[in-house]
């Protein structure tokens, strides 16, 4: 590492957690530089399908303790 980057390190570290969780979160973010609108496209409509569903009273969902189970033992 060269010392710039050392230091900004360090002084990242000394950070509060949610501070660095943002810087973290910021960086991440700078990486990614093509944003893929078609993407966010299809999840704006993934996303306004299922509330519809869910206001229409038409959304078929299972107990949240038994999806956590299923995940649980497909990860163990």
């Amino acid at each position: 590492m060269s010392a710039l980057l050392d230091k900004m390190t360090n002084e990242a570290l000394s950070l509060p957690i949610n501070d660095r969780a943002k810087l973290a979160h910021e960086l991440i973010v700078s990486l990614d530089d093509q944003v893929d609108s078609d993407v966010n496209i299809a999840w704006e409509k993934e996303i306004n399908r299922r509330v519809k569903e869910i206001k229409d009273r038409t959304a078929k969902g299972r107990p949240a303790e038994q999806v956590l189970s299923e995940i649980k033992a497909k990860y163990q």
